[in-house]
């Protein structure tokens, strides 16, 4: 899959990320991979006519709080407000304007508004979890959430997965998709992750965590955090497109 680019831009000087940027397709720390990883080489599919210029999410399809998780209902949801913002950018540190960056997360009790989720955590009537916003001419994208809680998962005896949150970057074209997950700084339950520690290089896997930002943190209102995203190059940032299993 291309990274999130014009389709009609050339690549010019393409630096690909070094080794152990992404995590392997079967990671035996995380059990579900034995099922999911293929056992054959992957296929090629070229890139038609049709991926490169069908139709593409615009700006007249957000809703005016689409970007603000935390008012979404009438209701206040429940937890600690935090901001979260960064820039889109190229292997080179150029702005990716327009790019569709939508997150999921867990609410405060680390429970998804899902019919799956099984987890005991309390469920937030004031909050669903899901937000989106489009890239501006600088790269910039911007949200209001709550901090999403730790939740238990069946992995391993004892098993709880840090504080994250999704991210899924949509470009030019409707092929170009890149999903990641966000972590907070100084959790205690990376050590004992295995979707986060399935990124081999652990300079690489630091990019998957965020930098608390006073500057963006807001005087008796929010947290902030800042969180940038690297399509390419050397300092790309660990995506599910090259093989990146649990990174969605």
């Amino acid at each position: 899959m291309e990274d999130l680019v014009r389709a009609t831009e050339p690549v010019v000087g393409y630096v690909p990320a070094p080794e152990g940027t992404n995590p392997p397709l079967d990671s035996p720390g995380y059990r579900s991979t034995a099922l999911r990883a293929p056992h054959r080489p992957a296929l090629p599919v070229p890139t038609s006519l049709t991926e490169t210029t069908g139709p593409v999410f615009g700006l007249e399809r957000l809703g005016p709080n689409d970007h603000d998780l935390t008012r979404q209902h009438e209701g206040e949801a429940v937890g600690q407000r935090i901001i979260v913002a960064g820039r889109v950018l190229d292997g080179n540190g150029r702005a990716v304007p327009e790019a569709l960056v939508e997150i999921w997360q867990a609410n405060a009790s680390g429970r998804y508004r899902h019919d799956q989720d099984g987890w005991r955590g309390s469920l937030d009537p004031n909050f669903t979890g899901a937000g989106r916003v489009l890239t501006d001419a600088e790269g910039r994208y911007r949200f209001v959430s709550v901090k999403p809680g730790a939740y238990p998962w069946k992995n391993h005896h004892n098993a709880w997965r840090p504080a994250h949150i999704h991210f899924s970057l949509f470009g030019q074209a409707f092929a170009q998709r890149l999903v990641t997950q966000m972590y907070f700084p100084d959790d205690p339950l990376f050590s004992q992750d295995p979707i986060f520690n399935a990124v081999p290089d652990p300079v690489a896997r630091q990019r998957l965590v965020a930098d608390y930002d006073h500057d963006l943190t807001e005087a008796e209102w929010a947290l902030g955090f800042r969180f940038d995203l690297v399509l390419r190059g050397r300092a790309r940032t660990p995506f599910e497109d090259e093989g990146g299993h649990g990174l969605g």
